[in-house]
């Protein structure tokens, strides 16, 4: 996510796969210790991230979400399906989904219809047969009414956000489940397609590549098919009135853009560097992670932010070059490699704002080195507020102010010059290449740098990363 918010009728098909037992059971069935007890147990309602407790959910794995829907601007009435595929990791005779979302009219397991219930943002489903270890099981989801935005503990909005001409779909880090029945945590990726249907003359955009576009009857449905792994928080499908362009990279790679006509002329410049910007990352952090890029550069005043949407980053408002970088280096960080726990987000902060540096010094701009030294970085006064908070866990307040973002950049800067150039680019490229699709954790990324660097660096990311303050040497 990117700075000014200062942090970056329809059928869904979900596939689960459920993933840890709140009771693990012993080889014959029976729960340790108590031989006479039922194998079969709840998934948990949550994995414990310390900023939203209530986020993800234990049991399954999601492999797949597939959603149906239509949607019209003008009523603001979604009709839809979602069909999950997971797979079970433990015995279960209940488990939940996250949602937030209008009235659920149905919910059948495997074809079956079962019982559910809804409290706070969880839809608890009660399997009928139960669901055994290792056994794949499609959930679909029915639902119907008006979605809406979820508030951010900075006073953010995210989710379905309506606008003047459609809706802005973001879902950092709480929305997705405002519109779609997830697994919301960023440990557990899943491929999607959204098959969007809606009023003639509008077009909705989301991840990945777009399969068809057919128009019938005053509506025309879309269908997005996004084949890698994506975290929940990252999927988008934006609707409104685009000007929308083709085209690929020098290395081949397809670009879509959709440009709301009021930003097409101020968001020209960004528009017209996403290939070279695409090529310059790759040269530094490996081959793009994904099979399209592009970008959504929509009118949507009152969120005042831009997003890391896989594939195709979204813009509340005319698009810079500066946030476009940020945005499309999280392709690498943050989006294949997401974090495994929000307080990690200078992971995904840190370093789109420092690939965000080293475009504009390769596209003419201030150096890098000048930019961690500016007075909006390294050059701050050490008695500035800007120190005080520890930058591996911000808390959910500061999650997204400047201090991941500029602080996490200059964090790799002085690792950068501790370390050498060489060194430095090969740490980036390793933690691109070996947690690709996946996530990891803060201590994971220390370890990656002491083993490609040989040196021991806990006294310098301790300074940098674990004390208040304004560091003097490392």
């Amino acid at each position: 996510m990117t700075i000014p918010r200062l942090r970056g009728a329809a059928l869904a098909t979900v596939a689960l796969v459920a993933a840890g037992s709140a009771v693990a059971p012993d080889a014959a069935g029976a729960a340790p210790g108590n031989p006479g007890a039922p194998r079969y147990s709840a998934g948990a309602a949550s994995v414990n991230d310390p900023y939203f407790p209530d986020q993800g959910n234990g049991g399954y794995d999601v492999q797949h979400y597939d959603l149906n829907f239509a949607y019209d601007p003008a009523t603001r009435f979604m009709d839809a399906t979602a069909t999950i595929t997971a797979v079970a990791t433990q015995d279960l005779d209940r488990f939940n989904l996250d949602f937030r979302g209008p009235d659920v009219t149905s919910v059948t397991v495997n074809g079956h219809a079962h019982e559910f219930t809804r409290e706070g943002q969880e839809l608890i489903v009660t399997p009928r047969p139960k669901l055994k270890a290792g056994q794949t099981f499609t959930v679909v989801v029915k639902y119907a009414g008006v979605p809406g935005p979820i508030t951010d503990p900075d006073g953010s909005i995210e989710g379905w956000v309506p606008t003047d001409d459609g809706v802005f779909v973001a879902g950092e880090p709480q929305g997705a489940p405002a519109w779609l029945p997830t697994n919301d945590h960023p440990t557990d990726k899943a491929t999607f397609r959204f098959t969007a249907k809606v009023p003639e003359g509008l077009t909705a955009v989301g991840n990945g590549q777009l399969l068809s576009q057919e128009t019938k009857d005053g509506w025309t449905t879309f269908v997005w098919d996004s084949t890698e792994p994506m975290a929940t928080y990252l999927a988008t499908i934006t609707i409104g009135n685009f000007v929308v362009t083709e085209s690929t990279t020098p290395s081949g790679i397809p670009v879509y853009v959709a440009v709301d006509p009021r930003l097409v002329a101020g968001s020209a410049p960004a528009v017209a560097q996403i290939p070279k910007m695409i090529d310059f990352f790759a040269s530094k952090f490996g081959p793009y992670p994904f099979a399209s890029t592009g970008a959504i550069i929509d009118r949507a005043p009152n969120v005042g932010y831009a997003l890391e949407t896989q594939t195709k980053p979204i813009f509340s408002s005319t698009a810079s070059v500066g946030t476009m970088a940020h945005e499309l280096a999280h392709q690498w960080y943050g989006d294949s490699v997401s974090p495994e726990r929000w307080s990690d987000i200078w992971l995904n902060e840190g370093f789109a704002t420092y690939a965000q540096w080293m475009y504009t010094e390769y596209n003419g701009g201030a150096s890098v080195s000048q930019t961690f030294n500016s007075s909006s970085n390294y050059g701050r006064a050490a008695s500035s507020s800007f120190w005080q908070t520890v930058l591996a866990d911000p808390g959910p307040v500061d999650m997204f102010s400047s201090i991941p973002y500029n602080r996490g950049a200059m964090t790799l800067h002085a690792l950068r010059g501790k370390v050498g150039d060489d060194t430095f680019f090969r740490i980036l490229r390793e933690w691109a290449a070996s947690n690709r699709y996946s996530h990891a954790t803060t201590t994971d990324f220390i370890a990656l740098a002491e083993k490609e660097s040989g040196q021991d660096l806990d006294a310098f990311f301790d300074v940098w990363l674990y004390q208040k303050g304004k560091p003097t040497s490392w």
